[in-house]
């Protein structure tokens, strides 16, 4: 894969059997090193004057997002833990449990896919089921 990417999140909040989606579309830069492969990127968030810095470390059985700027929080995402994080934004800190439930990870010459399904809970009471599934793509790859 090239270190220029093309990168697509989506996710699925389901609350009360009420979905909810998201997606970002955004380019980024991609490499490994050491059997970890890293995606960065910016994301430009409604009300928020700066970008958010993201990087994604993807293991074969585990998925960690880092963000920082005016949100911040360092995200695990492994298979059958809870793990618990800080998640900080510019309106207040909430105390965050990830479960997983189901991890998967696929690379193909130019693609690289993710798709992670998970519990989340806020201050200690669940409050959705989760799905994300990212994909990064080389650019060059992207415009075929």
């Amino acid at each position: 894969m090239t270190k220029d990417v093309l990168i697509s999140i989506s996710g699925v909040h389901m609350v009360d059997g009420e979905g909810s989606d998201v997606e970002l579309v955004t380019t980024g830069s991609y490499y490994e090193k050491n059997g970890v492969r890293y995606l960065l990127y910016d994301e430009l968030m409604e009300g928020l004057k700066e970008p958010v810095k993201n990087v994604v470390k993807i293991r074969e059985d585990s998925l960690e997002i880092i963000r920082r700027g005016e949100v911040h929080a360092h995200m695990t995402f492994r298979l059958g833990v809870t793990i618990m994080s800080s998640y900080r934004t510019p309106y207040g800190e909430m105390l965050v449990g990830i479960t997983t439930e189901k991890i998967g990870v696929e690379q193909e010459e130019d693609d690289l896919t993710v798709r992670v399904v998970y519990v989340l809970d806020v201050n200690g009471q669940q409050i959705s089921r989760c799905e994300i599934a990212l994909e990064a793509r080389s650019r060059a790859a992207a415009g075929r």
